[in-house]
């Protein structure tokens, strides 16, 4: 397995597997599986272009599958910059428990590290998601709080933990 930054270049692999995530796991986004479907894949290629403030990694498994997904983005705003957030962490639940997961935030920390002036990385997690908030601890992040009914699934509500890693 290996990661690397994604690029427009890989829209479409990228979009296949964000689908899938929204579609398996829709209590975990705040994106819905049927709005993200409605975007062109001309929009995906530009929310994949990187950055130096905002890229996406993904692990590819040894037969060139994309596998896993994790973006980063940091705040532009003078007041903010030292921040960042992490968005859209998923692996696909043929490699779960393999350390994918674990890479890919391992990989974009390292990388949060370089960059001038960055402090903070922030991160959501839903409350319930215990095997997700397991791996952030083990990373270094802390909850500093709980949002209750951040999310509504059909009829459920979910809380999410806010958690930070100080760099």
């Amino acid at each position: 397995m290996y990661i690397r930054t994604l690029t427009s270049a890989d829209a479409e692999i990228y979009r296949g597997l964000r689908l899938q995530a929204l579609r398996r796991h829709p209590e975990v986004y705040l994106s819905s599986y049927e709005s993200e479907k409605k975007l062109s894949i001309v929009t995906t290629r530009i929310r994949l272009e990187p950055s130096e403030n905002n890229f996406t990694l993904g692990a590819f498994d040894d037969g060139e599958k994309l596998v896993g997904i994790v973006t980063f983005f940091r705040e532009s705003r003078p007041k903010i910059d030292h921040k960042a957030n992490i968005y859209s962490v998923y692996v696909d639940s043929d490699v779960r428990k393999q350390g994918v997961g674990r890479r890919l935030m391992v990989e974009l920390i390292a990388r949060a590290r370089l960059l001038p002036g960055l402090e903070i990385l922030n991160l959501t997690v839903t409350s319930n998601n215990l095997s997700a908030k397991g791996l952030y601890e083990s990373l270094g992040f802390i909850c500093y709080g709980t949002e209750p009914k951040a999310m509504k699934v059909g009829d459920e509500y979910l809380d999410e933990d806010l958690m930070i890693l100080m760099l």
